[in-house]
Order: structure tokens, then sequence, then C-alpha cells
């Protein structure tokens, strides 16, 4: 047997009543606009006199409580008066059926219901009022306090370290000049390599200590249908590219010292698309952007930002496999429009591109066990420095054709050539004044990488896992580098070039894979060797030997977290440079970190 509620065609003035009355008593639940002034209390109306009929003994109450006007009370009564008198006529006219003549006649079973009980009315109103209100919630027009829908759009991000840095210098380092700073020459006025002072140097014997801040904010923006941007400021004694340190005190470049400001910079810009799941997907990131590669510090700082293209598409072909691949395309400098800037003939464009793939994949290989592996070619064009055309500086300001062949940021390791072709003449006193000289990187630069993570979670959150890394410079040539070195030589015959091209990187962890609570702690013991010319050392871990290549040794640290957004962290490094004059140095930093 089915059960239908049956309303009977005599009765619509009281299911228009129902429905008035539910509405009425919506609004009245309903909050008021916040700051609108109550209206003042209007006079009662006159009573009606009552009546038999309950539907107008109904309407009238409702004139009286003001849920309903008096002009469509009038209405309803007359309605409902008529509909009354065209149901008895309908009754008692010759053959007629119950209910009205021309219904359809209701199916076996069903069990009409000349009237609405209380408990139906009230799980009617119950039902409509949840709807309601689940609409006001889902579009925020019934909660004065809701966040509007663009500020949701937004999800902030930020951290801020504070470091307390030791650098240490043992005994027997070669301070008698064997250390140029290459950068320091680059980036300023050429140096005269004929005259009697030292080049800039590195210091490799005094002890310092520094207190170093770094500090982080930005927003990633959801714009929707799978498009992000994002943005983020940071903090840097300059803008150099592999680290966003600012040491406390320290006046270069118009900011710092004596308690001064220091500069932000922006660090991060970028639009991002993506379509589909997280580990079936396709990304596409143009701008300024984290490192897109799984690699290590040993060829990427942890701080380097992208310029540029890149894209990845990851997708699970079996259950646990899940193969990647990412390419990008970037430029890593730009010569200036008006190159030469003294020459009223301009030089020939020689910018620099990065050009990148690598494919890999994530297997679970059991429940307990992850591995995470690939392979990957950094192909740099024009990275390496070329000889100029054969001409004679007069002044420091002549440039030569292949001036900007010269790194803009550099920072230990890799090996040098003289760029400018400087013919002797009486001008120069054949070659004995005047040798305004600058320097390119010797070697060019396809990096061949192999890099791998080893997880065991058996015991999460407590985890084993292992980083290691292989690199190789298909692009090095030895017998060209060895002719044109001026550093990374040996104390042997004149010219000995002592470099190299590979480089290798382990890492062995454990404890708390991420520190999420108060009491996490992990603790990493790791060692790499990176020959001088393995990989470019502008990009490379700043850390680890104060940054870049042509050094070998190990590093231990420890974190601990003081809550799920505060935690100390302790790293002690030792490194030794393997190529040229003995220089050995030890550093400590003591972190505590804080994300938000």
């Amino acid at each position: 047997m089915s059960f239908r509620l049956y309303v009977p065609r005599r009765w619509p003035a009281l299911l228009t009543l129902l429905l008035c009355g539910t509405f009425a008593a919506l609004a009245a639940d309903a909050p008021s606009d916040a700051g609108a002034p109550s209206p003042a209390p209007a006079a009662p109306p006159a009573r009606a006199p009552l009546s038999q009929n309950v539907t107008i003994n109904l309407i009238n109450r409702l004139v009286e409580r003001g849920l309903l006007p008096q002009s469509d009370a009038d209405e309803l009564i007359k309605q409902a008066e008529a509909d009354a008198a065209q149901a008895r006529a309908e009754v008692a006219a010759p053959g007629a059926t119950h209910p009205a003549a021309g219904t359809a006649p209701a199916p076996d079973g069903t069990v009409r219901v000349t009237y609405v009980p209380e408990v139906v009315k009230n799980q009617i109103r119950e039902e409509i009022k949840g709807e309601v209100l689940a609409q006001a919630r889902a579009e925020h027009w019934a909660q004065p306090d809701a966040v509007p829908d663009w500020v949701a759009r937004y999800h902030f991000l930020g951290d801020i370290r504070v470091r307390l840095q030791g650098m240490f210098y043992p005994s027997g380092n070669d301070d008698t000049g064997a250390f140029p700073n290459f950068n320091a020459i680059n980036t300023g006025a050429p140096f005269d390599v004929s005259g009697s002072v030292f080049s800039p140097q590195l210091n490799v014997n005094q002890n310092r200590k520094l207190l170093r801040l770094r500090a982080r904010f930005g927003t990633e923006i959801d714009l929707g249908e799978g498009f992000t941007a994002g943005f983020r400021l940071a903090t840097g004694s300059d803008n150099q590219p592999v680290s966003e340190n600012q040491t406390f005190g320290v006046a270069n470049n118009g900011q710092g010292g004596n308690f001064s400001k220091y500069a932000i910079w922006l660090d991060r810009g970028f639009v991002r698309y993506q379509y589909g799941e997280p580990d079936q997907n396709i990304s596409v990131l143009l701008g300024r952007f984290d490192n897109p590669f799984f690699s290590t510090t040993m060829i990427w700082a942890a701080d380097l930002g992208f310029d540029g293209l890149a894209a990845k598409i990851r997708t699970e072909v079996t259950d646990g496999v899940t193969p990647f691949l990412t390419v990008g395309v970037f430029p890593v400098f730009n010569t200036d429009l008006n190159f030469a800037t003294i020459q009223p003939a301009k030089f020939k464009s020689t910018d620099r591109w990065l050009y990148a793939a690598q494919a890999g994949a994530d297997v679970k290989v059991t429940k307990e066990v992850n591995v995470k592996f690939a392979a990957a070619l950094y192909d740099f064009e024009n990275i390496s420095g070329r000889l100029s055309s054969p001409y004679t500086p007069l002044t420091a300001s002549d440039q030569g054709n292949t001036d900007d062949t010269r790194p803009t940021f550099a920072q230990t390791g890799n090996t040098y050539r003289a760029l400018r072709n400087i013919v002797p003449t009486a001008l120069n006193g054949f070659g004995t004044i005047d040798q305004f000289q600058y320097f390119g990187l010797a070697s060019a630069f396809r990096e061949f990488v192999l890099t791998t993570r080893v997880d065991f979670n058996r015991y999460d959150p407590f985890h084993v896992w292992f980083d290691g890394e292989f690199v190789q410079n298909l692009a090095f040539d030895r017998a060209a580098v060895t002719a044109i070195a001026v550093n990374n030589l040996g104390s042997g015959a004149p010219g000995t070039y002592q470099g190299g091209a590979t480089g290798w990187y382990v890492n062995f962890n454990l404890g708390s894979a991420a520190l999420e609570k108060r009491g996490d702690w992990n603790v990493a013991l790791g060692w790499r060797r990176v020959e001088s010319d393995a990989v470019v050392d502008g990009f490379a871990d700043s850390d680890f030997n104060n940054g870049g290549t042509n050094a070998q040794g190990y590093t231990l640290q420890g974190n601990y977290a003081l809550s799920k957004r505060v935690a100390l962290g302790l790293r002690w490094m030792a490194a030794n440079q393997i190529a040229g004059p003995p220089l050995r140095d030890d550093i400590l930093f003591f972190d505590l970190n804080a994300k938000f």
C-alpha cells in the first residue's frame, strides 16, 4: 500500500496560507541587517468579526498579527468562498464523484488524506527552512561576518629564520694572495693585471661571526579553472640568486649598518596552470618560481628561483608507479640593449640560456618503502667566457666585445680564463701597463645528473631516508681548460690544472620527515665531493664551503620542533678545497625557524 498526500481542489486557499505562514516564519527568524534601525511598531489593525469558517478565521488572525496585508486577506477570502461554492456545485451535480469531476482516479492502495496533520506541517516548514538557510550559508548572504569570496581565494604563506653563523679557518691555509675574488672583479671595474697591487681576495684566515635574518612573505591566488598566480617578497643583503640572508649590521648598497632598515626584494612572481589531480596532472609555470626539478643543493641552492618557463607531467601508470617529466627554458642573462655603452657601433648580443629536461618516477615498492629517482640534463648556452677581438684598451672603461660573457654573479670554485685579447703597443708599454682584464668561465657546462631518494617509513612518523646525487659535466674539455685556466692550478709546473668535472653527494637522515608538532626531530649526516667544473658555482649551495664548488667534506645537522610552527636547527660543515692551494673552512649554523 502506498501513502500519498491528497489536497482537494476546494483547499487551495488553505495551502496558500500554509506556505505564506512558513515563509513569514522564516523571515521572522532571519537576522536583521547589521546596524539597520528597527522600524517603529505599527498600530494593531481592528479585529475582524469571528466566523464559523476556519479558513477565514486563520486569514483574519494573520492580518491581526501583521503577517498578511488586509488587501491580500480580502482577496484570499473571496477566492476561498468561490472555491467552496464551486466544490459544493460539483459534488451536488448528478454523476459527480469525489473528488471533483475530471480528477484522475487515484491508484489502487492510495490513502486519501483530507487534512494536513500538524506534524506534517512542521516537517515541511523545517525542510524548507533548512534548505533556505543552507543556500544562505553557501552564498554568504545570511552571514553578516562571512569572509568575501575573493579573500578565500588568497592563500598566504611565509617564514622567518634568525641565524647565528660562525666561520672558522684553521691554520695552514694559503694567505699569500692565491684566492682572487672573481665575483668582485667582474662586478666592478676591470682589474689591471700588470699592476703591483693584489686583486680583490677571499678571506681564508680570519674567523667571523654573523647574525643573519631571512624573512619571506607571499601568497598564492586561486584564479579558478586551474589557474593560480603567486608572488613572494624576501630579504637579502643584495640581489644575489642563491641566498635571501640579510646580515645584520653589514653596510652595502646603501643599506644596513647602525640599525638602519634593510631592503626587500621581489623573490617570486608567477602564473601557473594545472590540469588534473595531484598524481595525474599537467602543470605549466611562467615567471619566477621555485626550483621545478627533483634535486639536491649540490647543483641548485635551496633558495634559488628559476626565471622562465617550465612544464611538468605526472601520470600513474600502474598502482604505485608514477612517472614524471619536467622540461624548461630559462634566460640566465640578457645582453644590455646598448652594449657596448661607449661605442657608437654596438657589439653582438651574448645572451645566455639554460635548457633543461628531467625524467623520473615515484615508486611505492612496498607499503613501507618509497623510491624516487630521476635523470636530468641541464644544458647551458653561451655560459663559458670567450676571448675578445684584439684591441688595446686605453682606460678601464674601454669595453671588449666579449665582456658580457663574464658571470654577473659567482661564488667560488669554477675555473676562469682572461676575456680581453689585449694587443701590446707603445700605448700600453708593450703589455707592461694598463692590462685591464675581466674573467669568464673556462669550461662550457652540460650537466648530466642522476638523483634518487629512498624512504623507509615502517615506523611512521619516524622515517629513515637516503638522498643521493651524481653529476658529470659532459661539455668539459680538460685539454682546452688547461690551456686557458688562470686558477685551480697546482704548485708544480706553471699551468698544471688540477680541476675536474664530476660531483657526488650522499645524505642519510632519520627522524620525522616533517616537523609538524612539538617534540618532532630529525638528524642527518652527509658527504659530498664537487670538483671545480662539475656544475656552475653561481647556482650551487651557498652554505657548504661558503658557497660554490671545488670542495669536499661532511655535514652534520639536527632539528627539533618547539611547536607546530617553530623549530631549532644546528648544522656543522667541514670542507677542504680539492684543486689549487690548500684551503679549509668549518662553518656552524644555529637557526631559529618560524613559519606561518
